[in-house]
């Protein structure tokens, strides 16, 4: 059990504006940080900025703030912490968990599909490069064995990475640092002891564990939230065209996404500083439901909109 003081985050990526299920991730987080007594810091997770644009990120922000979220400390951008990356990929080089991969997506794209839906990775270049070869991008090696946690919300999760994933890609070939680095690194290096985000992130999580065995270094409790789909069933996001939460009306969204969540401010709330305080006082993490059985406001929305 991790006994650090309670530091909770928000890490959202700037590819477009907050929608209704960023909006619940949020949620979820803060009020289980502030629930424990805890802190809660937001990061921006732009480490692919090849996607990320800076007036997502104000947008995201000044949203945030329309809500009443209040953030301990400033503002981290994973696109200023490279050096920092560096750091830590080199130490997990130099106590050899990491081998260069010349392999290209095509050759490796008739490979068994992972639990996240991409090729698992066969190992072609794990004991060397071929001659001739040359190194594209940087894996991790991850243990043919189950790793096991529990998490908050979901109960018992385990997977085997190796089998289930492959070695996976810290440094990419475009010079970028992956997303699974980054993560590991910043919640390390900002002492998060809890993470609590979208049920989409479960099949990463053995991934992240293993990191931070390879780094020895605390691995976080975990909180895993249902998510919000559209009418179709898909996980609300840019690629989805889930439409911005909007700053017009935070307690009504506010009440829609702590709903969502198994928490029922029943009253009419006219002042988001009340709204907060209650549900605080009444948020439980043994109350979230692993998955939600009916849409997400934001579907009912767009049905409408495509029925019109």
């Amino acid at each position: 059990m991790d006994i650090r003081p309670y530091r909770g985050r928000f890490a959202p990526s700037p590819t477009g504006e907050l929608h209704f299920g960023s909006l619940v991730a949020a949620v979820g987080s803060y009020l289980d940080a502030r629930a424990n007594g805890g802190e809660w810091i937001v990061r921006i997770e732009d480490v692919d900025t090849t996607r990320c644009h800076p007036e997502f990120e104000t947008s995201i922000l000044r949203t945030l703030e329309a809500y009443g979220f209040e953030w301990d400390g400033p503002i981290v951008r994973q696109s200023e912490r490279t050096a920092y990356y560096r750091e830590v990929f080199e130490t997990l080089k130099r106590e050899g968990f990491v081998y260069g991969c010349a392999c290209t997506r095509k050759e490796i794209a008739d490979s068994a599909i992972g639990t996240d839906g991409a090729p698992v990775y066969p190992g072609t270049c794990r004991n060397g490069l071929a001659p001739g070869k040359k190194a594209r991008a940087w894996r991790l090696k991850v243990p043919d064995m189950t790793i096991e946690y529990h998490d908050a919300i979901q109960g018992h999760q385990f997977q085997n990475p190796g089998r289930d994933v492959g070695d996976f890609v810290l440094l990419r070939a475009d010079g970028l640092f992956a997303y699974q680095l980054a993560v590991v690194a910043d919640d390390i290096g900002q002492d998060v002891s809890h993470v609590v985000r979208g049920a989409d992130l479960l099949a990463s999580t053995p991934r992240q564990i293993w990191l931070y065995r390879c780094l020895k270094k605390d691995i976080p409790a975990y909180a895993h939230l249902p998510l919000a789909v559209n009418e179709a069933g898909e996980k609300l996001s840019k690629q989805t065209r889930a439409r911005p939460v909007g700053t017009h009306d935070p307690v009504a969204r506010l009440v829609e996404a702590m709903r969502f969540l198994n928490l029922h401010p029943e009253k009419t709330w006219h002042s988001l500083q009340d709204l907060w305080n209650w549900a605080i006082m009444n948020w439980s993490i043994g109350n979230v439901p692993k998955r939600q059985t009916t849409r997400s406001p934001d579907s009912t929305y767009q049905e409408k909109k495509h029925d019109r």
